[in-house]
């Protein structure tokens, strides 16, 4: 099965692809999908001395592909034998997942999409669905990816070497539901010298916040933000959206926005470029993250003195 997603950016809507797990159900972001493909579990190849989520690596399509056994992420037990596979693209590298069936795709609102209760930087689901009585859940599968490897996400390493200078007067707001990578940024962002920072962990708290300062300071809202960073994938409103409306307004349209997300590929940025995004980042490169933010700034003149 080849993902051929066709939505218009920014409209609210996204297409998942519910499966199982056991006789759990759970959902994936079809634009994360390149493939689901049935292949038998002879045609893999283990690896020693690896991650014991990692069941092993495939060729497909002449690619060497890494193989992760959700199932033991899931559960802590392997998976003897599989059928199905889901090929994923994201923060810039390919991987397969054991899944033990597929049920459908299906389009969904952004805001069908429940935050769950537990939104610690442990867990694993990143939103709920409810679907004929039925409790789907959306997994983060960078943060399966980065738990495996931390130096596929934003790593230590990639936080030290960002440089530092003072930039205390440049106010950023931050939409992302990853608590995880709310932390990640907000130590990644002080240690260039960004101090102040306001963070929303989904895109329609971001907009509502923005549309407050507009509707108390007018033009004189980059006095609060200087520039908007988002994700795409967020429960209640996602990225595309909350850019889409921002670029719309006759007066927040003047705020830079950089959508920061493990999505951002070849074939994924005409989505960003379609909603008038400022730019385009994959999560990991926080290092050009930081440039980006000072280019921005000097370019739309937002440089804000103390």
């Amino acid at each position: 099965m080849k993902s051929n997603i066709l939505l218009e950016s920014g409209t609210g809507e996204l297409e998942i692809v519910e499966f199982l797990i056991g006789e759990k159900h759970y959902a994936i972001n079809v634009i994360k999908i390149k493939e689901i493909i049935n292949i038998s579990s002879d045609k893999l190849t283990k690896l020693p001395e690896s991650h014991k989520a990692i069941a092993g690596v495939i060729l497909n399509r002449k690619e060497i592909l890494t193989v992760v056994d959700l199932k033991y992420v899931i559960e802590g037990k392997k998976s003897d034998q599989f059928s199905k596979l889901i090929v994923c693209e994201f923060n810039k590298i390919k991987v397969a997942f054991i899944i033990d069936n597929v049920i459908r795709v299906q389009r969904i609102k952004w805001e069908e999409i429940l935050k769950p209760d537990d939104i610690s930087t442990n867990s694993l689901v990143v939103g709920n669905i409810i679907m004929n009585d039925t409790i789907i859940l959306m997994l983060d599968f960078e943060k399966i990816i980065t738990d495996i490897n931390p130096s596929t996400g934003i790593s230590e390493e990639r936080i030290s070497k960002v440089g530092f200078k003072d930039r205390s007067a440049i106010k950023l707001v931050i939409a992302d539901d990853s608590a995880l990578i709310r932390e990640l940024l907000r130590d990644t962002l002080h240690s260039a010298g960004f101090s102040s920072l306001t963070t929303f962990d989904d895109g329609k708290q971001a907009l509502n916040y923005l549309n407050n300062l507009v509707r108390e300071k007018g033009e004189r809202f980059t006095e609060d933000v200087q520039v908007l960073i988002t994700d795409i994938e967020m429960p209640q409103m996602d990225g595309h959206t909350l850019t889409r409306n921002v670029k719309e307004d006759p007066i927040l349209s003047r705020l830079p926005v950089i959508i920061f997300s493990s999505l951002i590929t070849d074939d994924l940025k005409h989505k960003g470029l379609s909603v008038k995004a400022d730019g385009q980042l994959s999560k990991p490169e926080v290092g050009e993250l930081v440039d980006l933010i000072d280019r921005l700034i000097e370019k739309n003149n937002l440089i804000v003195k103390k």
